[in-house]
């Protein structure tokens, strides 16, 4: 109870975030494994499985469409009093189901596994991020929420590749057991330091899907969505943006994708003490300014140099994770006084997960109708243009 009296309510003398965050943000670094670490695993598990790499590709469908959809429900019919219970209870899933992934003795019960982590991952993630901003300082919450969306960032740029390795020398299961573990620490750390959260009203689940009526919610779900297609959406080109850049001689992209990574593990935490002085539409604006800009540079650079790329690739990712800390922040305070902001960032999260799936599907169908690269990265740029004159007249009442 120590953590939440202690920085939750006397404010301003909290110069370092509570316990609590960090032990969320572990757990968020292992849903960030999670997350991508099957994609990579995909030409093992196949040969394990005797299956083809468009059927091992499903698992990464499975956990995707799972987080995606089925979070936003399971919160919704969370009880007003099962905060902290609840995404104890989510982590314990999301550990559970890894575990059981790698001891999977065929492949639809590894598929199953995946779709239970999936769901358990959104749900975790959603009440972690609506705790971590509940157990910090008011002017901290920004910077909570900004270490959240760091510890996924790691375990994206971090965790896969080691996890990757670890698999290559023990074989595909030790990846996922190695995400299973830092989950267990995670949980293991929150039932020994999280408090007891403020219950949140009780709600029916009618009023709760009400909030999809809110143009203010669904004005930030919109954003989210077109900076996803975006962002998400092109980071799935890099490699056939950087043949085009070399006319197709062999350029290897790890270090683009490291550069990524990183510039989101940047932008995530420098952008958390920003979210506790600006106001979180006006930062959204700026970050939307950044990422736009950063997207219509990669043609540009790719033009003289694939390695001229490497700058705007890491504004890019800076710019696409740390979006979500205002975002995040502005869906809580607009239904603070409705208590369901836990539901409204699992909405968040889910048009995340849209936006990167329709990202990919439309470049991948305008790369067969042979657009060329250049004008797909300057499409990408366009939609975030689009998404930051949609949120500036939010800037302009803030």
């Amino acid at each position: 109870m120590s953590d939440y009296s202690s920085h939750a309510s006397t404010g301003t003398s909290a110069a370092v975030l509570p316990a609590t965050v960090y032990l969320i943000a572990v757990g968020a670094f292992a849903l960030g494994m999670a997350s991508y670490v099957t994609a990579g695993l995909m030409p093992m598990i196949a040969g394990a499985f005797s299956v083809s790499l468009a059927m091992a590709a499903q698992l990464v469908t499975a956990f995707t469409l799972a987080y995606g959809l089925g979070s936003p429900l399971m919160v919704a019919l969370l009880p007003a009093r099962a905060q902290r219970s609840g995404l104890l209870l989510a982590l314990g899933v999301f550990v559970l189901a890894n575990g059981a992934s790698a001891l999977a003795p065929g492949f639809s019960g590894l598929l199953a596994w995946r779709a239970i982590a999936g769901i358990g991952a959104g749900v975790y993630l959603a009440l972690g991020i609506a705790a971590a901003a509940g157990v910090s300082a008011p002017q901290q919450r920004g910077k909570a929420i900004g270490a959240i969306m760091g510890g996924m960032a790691g375990g994206t740029v971090l965790g896969v590749p080691l996890s990757l390795l670890l698999a290559q020398q023990l074989g595909w299961a030790a990846a996922l057991w190695l995400v299973a573990l830092l989950g267990a620490l995670a949980l293991a750390g929150l039932l020994w330091k999280l408090p007891a959260l403020p219950a949140a009203p009780a709600i029916s689940l009618r009023r709760k899907l009400a909030l999809l009526a809110d143009g203010q919610v669904l004005v930030i779900l919109l954003v989210s969505l077109l900076a996803a297609i975006a962002s998400l959406g092109m980071y799935t080109f890099i490699a056939p943006l950087l043949a085009w850049s070399a006319h197709g001689a062999p350029v290897s992209a790890t270090p683009f994708l490291w550069a990524w990574g990183v510039g989101g593990i940047a932008g995530s935490v420098l952008v958390g003490p920003w979210a506790d002085k600006v106001a979180a539409p006006k930062l959204t604006c700026f970050i939307l300014l950044l990422l736009a800009l950063a997207l219509g540079a990669l043609p540009l650079a790719a033009g003289w140099s694939a390695w001229l790329m490497l700058a705007p690739i890491v504004l890019w990712g800076a710019a696409g994770w740390a979006l979500q800390v205002p975002q995040n922040q502005q869906l809580l305070a607009v239904r603070a006084r409705e208590g369901d902001g836990n539901l409204a960032i699992a909405l968040n999260e889910s048009a995340l997960y849209l936006g990167s799936a329709v990202g990919a599907a439309t470049g991948g169908l305008l790369l067969l109708l042979d657009w060329p690269m250049w004008l797909l990265a300057s499409g990408a740029a366009l939609v975030a243009a689009a998404a930051l004159l949609l949120q500036l007249p939010a800037a302009r009442r803030s």
